[in-house]
């Protein structure tokens, strides 16, 4: 039998895209299949903020940011926790991954023309003692352009390779099938998906058009994970952080649903760590939704009191950006779904960002002119967006009407403006000279010594009930699903495992498909910034590993 190409790639997203492109240049005939329209091509990451981890900047030198190999391995340690024998990968990958992001990756994207925001943000800040989870240092650079600039040079490279006749895209094929010959997993069955004009995102038709079977040398899954099937989520739903929530909402479209995984597993392949992902715990409906239970992120700056379902502060150090598993952990066992962040218009101006390209058209737009604005007196025009139309959302003069217009915003009305007061006026005493025994106040402060911090991410600390600070207001956040943390389990070349440990002949898996490489590189916890980054350092060594398979 005669093979339809030398690699064929399932899955369009940033992984397979960066796969693609380097099997192309090595010469390699592809076929990138992928059950969405081309509309969808680049996947997930076009949604994203465009934030990666990389260590020992240029940026980060620029704002005298001391970071090292040593520190960034420390922390990634820190934050993994690895304590499995499935980790013996993971770990491997996890060393190679910091490797790249200390040496070769910034040089190397440079070179394809990416470029970054001059202010790295500093996420997952942790709060605990130094070995462990959280980064010690700001590390997550955004792409100039989020993740649509992004996307774009492994696009490029990837028609650059249709134009050269080495890379045929097929859209709308769905794969529900792997099969062998001669001992080597060499075919691929699925479903031709009827023609689409769906918008990126959008639910696309399901009709089954007709069927196909394709033969290469080798495959590579890229299929993502499992955050838009909310039932895989929950099935996987690991004890150690309480139960699921009843109602979640959703931070990718529903085609993330987890499927091909299962068909990997059924070609032989290994899964491991099914239990490890990473959701947000500051998710708002999205007033202008593009999928199901669309939500958005807010990333906040460190000053917002956060509140659980009774208006009680969440404990140390769980405070805006330090520790999402943590916070997640603690809301599942409060028995309640959702939190509250109270805060001030002054802080909602200056530290207030919502996560996505789409929330962010300066960056994305690549607006030097309207990124300038951001500094200046006033809600970025999305967080404005969200203040007049977003459900979860209550702006208002006095205490008591916001205390109940939140309680009007829930099942039950479960705030008593007593409590709530109490919290505030405590708080508020501690910012009455430089001494205080409140956390969260010396954490405001002490990001306020960093500059990009100061420039753009933390109001100077004020009272909340300072009217002059005002309005109040009052955000319902939500758990949010997004990353598989788990997956298929690969060696370093990206090979997918058996059940034995050896390799299953002739596949490969990358991205978030394979837990990001190894079955998961970030073990329990991720530093942020380290999943387009995943996507694109395993997409890459998949591709020249099987390039040079099948030479």
């Amino acid at each position: 039998m005669a093979y339809d190409a030398d690699v064929i790639v399932i899955g369009a997203g940033l992984a397979g895209l960066a796969a693609t492109a380097e099997l192309a240049e090595a010469g390699r005939k592809v076929i990138l299949l992928d059950q969405e329209p081309e509309s969808g091509l680049g996947g997930q990451a076009h949604w994203s903020f465009g934030g990666l981890f990389l260590v020992g900047s240029p940026e980060q030198r620029r704002l005298r940011i001391r970071d090292s190999h040593e520190l960034a391995w420390q922390d990634w340690l820190g934050a993994a926790a690895f304590d499995r024998p499935e980790d013996h990968w993971p770990r491997k990958w996890a060393e190679a991954y910091v490797d790249f992001a200390a040496g070769e990756k910034r040089p190397w994207l440079h070179r394809q023309g990416v470029r970054f925001f001059p202010v790295v943000g500093w996420a997952e800040r942790g709060g605990y003692e130094a070995t462990g989870h959280g980064n010690s240092v700001p590390r997550f650079h955004i792409t100039w352009g989020t993740g649509p600039g992004l996307v774009e040079p492994f696009e490029r490279r990837v028609r650059a390779g249709v134009a050269r006749g080495l890379v045929e895209l097929r859209f709308r094929h769905r794969v529900t099938g792997l099969a062998r010959s001669a001992g080597t997993v060499d075919t691929v069955t699925g479903e031709v998906l009827e023609a689409s004009d769906a918008a990126r995102g959008t639910p696309s038709s399901r009709e089954v058009a007709g069927a196909f079977e394709l033969r290469a040398q080798a495959v590579i899954v890229t299929s993502g994970g499992i955050g838009g099937n909310h039932d895989l989520v929950r099935a996987n739903w690991p004890e150690r952080l309480g139960r699921p929530p009843e109602r979640m909402l959703s931070g990718v479209p529903a085609h993330v649903d987890g499927l091909m995984l299962g068909v990997a597993e059924a070609a032989g392949g290994r899964i491991v760590n099914r239990d490890r992902m990473w959701h947000y715990t500051e998710g708002v409906d999205n007033w202008n939704p593009v999928w199901p239970r669309h939500g958005i992120r807010i990333l906040s700056g460190p000053s917002p009191l956060w509140l659980d379902a009774r208006g009680r502060r969440l404990p140390v150090p769980l405070f805006p950006g330090f520790d999402t598993l943590g916070t997640l952990e603690h809301i599942a066992r409060s028995g309640y779904d959702h939190t509250w962040f109270v805060l001030t218009r002054k802080i909602i101006e200056k530290e207030f960002t919502l996560s996505g390209s789409e929330q962010n058209p300066d960056l994305t737009g690549r607006s030097v002119r309207e990124v300038l604005r951001r500094p200046l007196p006033g809600a970025p025009g999305p967080v404005q967006a969200f203040l007049d139309r977003g459900a979860d959302f209550i702006v208002e003069r006095s205490l008591g009407d916001l205390v109940r217009r939140m309680n009007q915003l829930t099942k039950e009305p479960l705030l008593d403006e007593a409590v709530l007061r109490r919290e505030i006026v405590a708080r508020d005493r501690g910012l009455a000279n430089s001494f205080t025994k409140d956390l969260q106040v010396t954490a405001m402060r002490g990001a306020r010594k960093y500059l990009g911090d100061r420039l753009i991410r933390t109001a100077s600390p004020h009272r909340l009930l300072d009217p002059k600070a005002g309005p109040l207001i009052a955000v319902r956040l939500s758990i949010l699903t997004r990353k598989t943390l788990g997956g298929l389990e690969t060696d370093l070349s990206s090979r997918v495992l058996t059940e034995g440990g050896e390799p299953l002949p002739g596949v490969y898996a990358a991205g978030e498909a394979a837990g990001f490489g190894g079955g998961g590189v970030h073990g329990y916890r991720s530093l942020e910034g380290t999943f387009l980054g995943g996507c694109i350092f395993s997409g890459r060594t998949a591709g020249r590993a099987a390039a040079k398979a099948v030479g």
